[in-house]
């Protein structure tokens, strides 16, 4: 179990919880901080991003609780493998993640690591919903919108937030302490210029995968109806891809290209998704995530 979890269960004392929030937050900045300052890295080679990514997956990989379910590993790495393999000009050798935590989100490391929460795929109706949403983050890590980061970040070390990737904590006051004790919360949130390019890229390359490309718009307007009956519910994915009708929109629109003779033949969803989103729900309960003050 790592640091982001509590020991004692969800009774643990106000003042050992925020100590124990405080050092994971510590934990995590210092252990993903990047110690090389940007002004050094002008040009990040394809290796040198493989390797960071390495480096920073085995990191989450240690705190956060990664679904080790052999078959719904597979799964969710055969459908990303049949997306990113045609988006992908650098052949990078892909690996995709469950994390088992109820929150939603999904997000990207460098080099071709990405993870998903399962939280999203039980959110997800169809297939084409959730190749949508691994389509976004394939298309972060072929746009290398981390890299570009990176060299965008002046005089200063880049580090990652575990917490802010996986709950809604950056949200709080002790979030916010994290995000600067690390620098930059790195992959906490992109640009709407870099997330449109995702979902550019997504749409484009989930066609060719034969999957519709409609998954993405409707996994959106799922998230943003949720979000608008229950507020608050979803804050981890808002405050890591804004989403509103516009977006939506802008999606609609690049769908809206696609010969309609195509779209009719793409496959939106089948019985293999339906087991594997199954199987997701039958796994034991995620752990007790910390819960921060109301009034921080």
């Amino acid at each position: 179990m790592g640091l982001a979890f509590t020991r004692r269960g969800r009774h643990m004392h106000t003042h050992e919880m925020r100590m124990q929030m405080k050092r994971f937050a510590a934990g995590a900045a210092l252990a993903l901080t990047l110690t090389t300052s940007v002004t050094a890295c002008a040009t990040i080679s394809t290796q040198q991003e493989v390797q960071l990514g390495q480096q920073y997956a085995q990191q989450v990989n240690a705190q956060l609780p990664i679904v080790q379910d052999a078959e719904a590993n597979r799964y969710i790495n055969v459908l990303g493998d049949s997306i990113a393999k045609l988006s992908d000009p650098r052949n990078l050798d892909w690996h995709f993640f469950i994390v088992n935590t109820d929150e939603v989100n999904a997000f990207a490391l460098p080099g071709g690591f990405i993870y998903v929460n399962r939280g999203l795929i039980e959110r997800a109706t169809k297939m084409d919903e959730l190749a949508g949403v691994l389509g976004h983050e394939i298309g972060h890590v072929i746009m290398r919108h981390s890299v570009k980061q990176m060299q965008q970040q002046q005089q200063a070390n880049i580090g990652v937030t575990l917490a802010c990737i996986l709950t809604s904590v950056c949200n709080s006051q002790l979030g916010q302490a994290a995000i600067q004790v690390g620098g930059t919360a790195l992959f906490a949130k992109f640009s709407r210029e870099d997330e449109a390019q995702a979902d550019e890229v997504a749409v484009t390359y989930v066609t060719r995968a034969g999957i519709d490309p409609r998954g993405l718009p409707d996994m959106f307007q799922i998230l943003l109806n949720e979000q608008q009956s229950q507020p608050g519910a979803l804050d981890a994915w808002f405050a890591t891809h804004p989403t509103e009708q516009s977006r939506i929109a802008d999606v609609n629109a690049l769908i809206a290209k696609i010969d309609p003779t195509i779209l009719q033949s793409l496959t939106q969803d089948s019985p293999n998704f339906q087991a594997f989103k199954a199987r997701v729900h039958s796994l034991p309960a995620p752990p007790p995530q910390p819960k921060t003050n109301p009034g921080n």
